[in-house]
């Protein structure tokens, strides 16, 4: 259903009163999306190049107050050459507007974009302050703050668009977006899975689906897959496929910071947000953009009540005067903010490295977690074996050292040691991994969780 059909810019500047702009170049209305409603917003390229005015301003806004009031998902759709320059400071004030709205919704009702062709300058900043960002990979879609030309004159560096702003540079080198399509028709389809996993607001649950994967299943192959060497790397997206339902999870920003896997997945027909480490990249190590991209997933997830199931696997935190310079301990700091901060029920799995502070971060169970359960893989420790056992026996000579290491393994890099401490609830066979967790989720399903009042909290940017 369409809002706003007959709206009219008021601008007489630069032959603008002879200047018809059929719907302002942007319809707005909503609809119902697997029978739920959903507001939406597509902005018109045809029509005055999409060009964002007053009016058109005007139209988006209250298309999100709409969604507001009714609890519904927005989804914007941008193709727009941004403001329109005819209109000077009622154009720069239209964004101003259309900001101040995206931050008034957020963690109120999921917001969506998607950049189906240009965005630049102040266009770009409604779709970061929304929830997901999805880019088409095609030609004309793009987002930068400067376009190729000003980066030409002003800096000196030949690039391309695309290479500037397209789908792939921000899915792979930026961050800034969260899933890539290669047709206005996926992304549609894409959109529409997403908020398959979602509530429509943050007073409701996640939709729960019928589920014909049972929930006792036990998995084998979980027992055989981790390697018994720690230092051999495996994939860990096989083990979160092998636990969810029909192995079926819809991973967000898969091709940035891919030490980090963020996905959505379902547990005997619930959602739920995934956090895990990726062995096969970087080892698994914590550096500053996996930090930024699980903080802003677990604390989506914690906005719109998805339980978070955190997969560990990880060593430390990534080495190097990059990290350091780049503020690694600021970026890191972040984890050890949300996790605390959340509260939806909060599942973790050891399955393997779980090292000194990274662990920490990955929601342990001093950091938030409600029911942490360890494979017997699991190394839960200060630090790795070798390093530890070089520390507290750096006297003994190297025969007696690699004596003393194997004993500090077996004592110590256990999760028998943590389970002892009542540091961990559970120690499980791999195969166990499904059916446990779904236990647990059903034992928190009513889980309250009440904290002090505050305005907010300060979390290190």
């Amino acid at each position: 259903m369409e809002l706003d059909k007959f709206v009219e810019h008021r601008c007489t500047n630069f032959g603008m009163d002879k200047t018809e702009v059929p719907g302002e170049g942007v319809v707005t209305g909503y609809g119902l999306v697997n029978g739920r409603t959903v507001f939406a917003f597509a902005q018109d390229f045809s029509t005055m190049g999409g060009s964002l005015g007053e009016m058109h301003a005007a139209k988006i806004v209250k298309c999100m107050d709409r969604a507001v009031s009714a609890g519904a998902p927005v989804v914007g759709l941008n193709d727009s050459g941004g403001a329109r320059i005819q209109e000077a400071v009622d154009s720069l004030a239209g964004y101003g507007r259309i900001f101040y709205k995206n931050t008034m919704a957020s963690g109120i009702i999921p917001q969506i974009s998607a950049i189906m062709g240009p965005s630049a300058g102040g266009a770009v900043y409604s779709p970061a302050l929304m929830d997901f960002i999805y880019m088409v990979n095609k030609e004309y879609a793009q987002m930068f703050i400067t376009g190729p030309q000003v980066v030409k004159a002003v800096m000196g560096e030949d690039v391309t668009a695309m290479e500037l702003g397209g789908a792939m540079a921000h899915n792979t080198k930026s961050g800034v977006a969260h899933f890539v399509a290669q047709s206005d028709e996926d992304c549609i389809d894409q959109i529409k899975l997403l908020l398959s996993y979602l509530p429509s607001n943050h007073r409701e649950k996640p939709p729960v689906v019928a589920c014909e994967d049972p929930a006792d299943r036990m998995e084998e192959a979980l027992n055989t897959l981790v390697p018994e060497a720690s230092n051999r790397p495996y994939d860990m997206k096989r083990v979160i496929k092998l636990v969810v339902d029909n192995g079926e999870i819809y991973e967000s920003q898969a091709l940035y910071a891919m030490n980090m896997i963020t996905c959505f997945a379902r547990m005997n027909g619930q959602p739920v947000g995934i956090i895990a480490n990726q062995p096969a990249v970087l080892a698994g190590c914590l550096d500053i953009n996996s930090s930024d991209k699980a903080s802003r997933f677990i604390r989506f997830c914690d906005c719109f009540n998805l339980p978070i199931l955190t997969f560990v696997d990880v060593p430390g935190y990534l080495p190097g005067t990059g990290q350091e310079y780049g503020g690694i301990i600021r970026h890191g700091a972040k984890m050890l903010y949300v996790y605390p901060e959340a509260t939806v029920p909060k599942i973790t799995i050891v399955v393997r490295k779980a090292y000194g502070g990274s662990y920490l971060g990955m929601c342990s169970g001093q950091t938030g977690a409600d029911i942490v359960m360890a494979w017997p893989s699991a190394e839960i420790a200060v630090m790795g074996a070798e390093g530890a056992a070089k520390i507290i026996f750096r006297k003994e000579d190297p025969e007696s050292l690699k004596q003393k290491t194997q004993e500090y393994i077996d004592n110590f890099a256990t999760p028998y040691q943590a389970a002892r401490h009542a540091l961990i609830e559970h120690v499980i066979e791999p195969r166990e991994t499904r059916p446990m967790i779904i236990k647990a989720l059903k034992m928190l399903e009513n889980k309250k969780e009440d904290r002090p009042w505050k305005k907010h909290g300060n979390i290190p940017l």
